[in-house]
């Protein structure tokens, strides 16, 4: 026997009375199946409800061939008549959600003679995958009706129409479909085959913000969050900006114009240190000219810059160039000895030192863990 769907009746129906028809130990509790329920079962991209049975929770909820099972964490009585309530803000978050995407998914597909190929309700966000390329500016046109068409506050409808109505009938759907066809009717925005829980009137929706659009496949992958989400969403990017804005001495809504500035005095800084840098590697190299083989222990710098100084030493000293740069017993190396193959060499070294790296042409760059001391007497031995 068929589960009566509830949910269906009344998508706000929180509380509800069901007898229990059967209770088996399953994988992760007990799967129970009632005569009727108001838990929403997972399918259709959106997650399962989550609530409680008399005394048990309710973990998970899914439906096969027309009976719902629900995953809860003790066994119930069969026979006995239980108590179900629903976790409304989950349910009503996940309704929120997936009517906000009932309405950009009409408006994009419309827009743009696409199709939605991919749904998925995630705990953070929404993601939608459309066949079609669509450009941000083109997806801030579309979030910008959808809020428009929000605080109209336009009602939802559910459609089950009869085989011959459903042929006329301009719907959505991602693929043939037998038997009856629940429709989900935003007037103006979209008509679409949906199982899901969805809100009274699109007023409820509250707010559609996309984050994000990338290319997939043929087409794009959109994030975007609704509601409660959207708000919670703006609210930390707001509190982001108050701070970062009073870190920099700027209005939050100026804090980008003041990055840029930072941005720009940092890449002129660096290049101003990547001079003076050169110039003291210039000098330490004349102060080693013809010296042979050369070994200096410097302060921590990039791996970068470790090979810089030796490459200009190794030029002048005539002979194999070591720089370790670092401190605590951590050091980076480089190691160059032109014309020479230094292979050896170096595993030595990684061995004696607790090293890695390596490298080839008389080139080596990696890392050691030793002490100052310990990496002279390498050298001296």
């Amino acid at each position: 026997m068929e589960t009566v769907k509830l949910y269906y009746e009344d998508a706000y129906l929180r509380k509800f009375d069901a007898s229990v028809l059967s209770c088996e130990a399953a994988k992760g509790g007990f799967a129970v199946v009632l005569d009727r329920t108001a838990f929403y079962p997972e399918g259709g991209g959106q997650p399962a409800d989550h609530g409680t049975l008399g005394g048990a929770r309710v973990l998970d909820v899914h439906e096969k061939d027309g009976v719902i099972t629900h995953t809860c964490d003790k066994a119930l009585t069969v026979g006995e008549t239980v108590t179900g309530e629903i976790q409304w803000e989950r349910r009503f978050d996940h309704m929120q959600q997936h009517s906000g995407e009932h309405i950009v998914s009409g408006m994009l597909c419309a827009a743009y003679h696409c199709d939605n190929t991919g749904f998925h309700l995630g705990a953070d966000t929404v993601i939608i995958d459309y066949n079609a390329d669509i450009s941000w500016d083109d997806l801030m046109e579309i979030e910008r009706r959808a809020n428009r068409y929000i605080w109209a506050d336009h009602p939802f409808e559910t459609l089950w129409p009869s085989p011959s109505l459903l042929a006329g009938l301009p719907y959505r759907s991602k693929k043939e479909l037998t038997g009856q066809v629940r429709i989900a009717f935003f007037p103006g925005a979209d008509m679409c085959a949906c199982c899901g829980t969805h809100v009274r009137s699109s007023g409820q929706v509250g707010l559609v913000k996309f984050l994000s659009c990338q290319k997939f496949r043929s087409g794009v992958r959109l994030e975007l969050v609704c509601g409660r989400r959207a708000l919670h969403y703006l609210s930390r990017c707001w509190e982001q900006s108050l701070q970062i804005g009073q870190s920099l001495s700027v209005k939050p809504q100026d804090t980008f114009a003041a990055v840029e500035r930072l941005q720009r005095e940092l890449s002129e800084t660096r290049a101003r240190c990547v001079s003076l840098e050169e110039d003291v590697f210039a000098r330490i190299a004349e102060e080693n000219r013809g010296k042979g083989d050369v070994l200096l222990i410097r302060p921590p710098m990039t791996s970068d810059a470790a090979r810089k100084l030796c490459d200009a030493v190794s030029a002048a000293c005539g002979g194999r160039c070591a720089v370790f740069a670092g401190e605590s017993g951590a050091y980076k190396y480089a190691v160059i000895h032109p014309g020479h193959d230094i292979r050896d060499f170096v595993k030595s070294l990684n061995a004696a030192l607790n090293g890695r790296g390596g490298g080839r042409d008389g080139f080596a760059q990696g890392s050691v863990q030793a002490a100052e001391a310990d990496i002279r007497a390498f050298f001296m031995g």
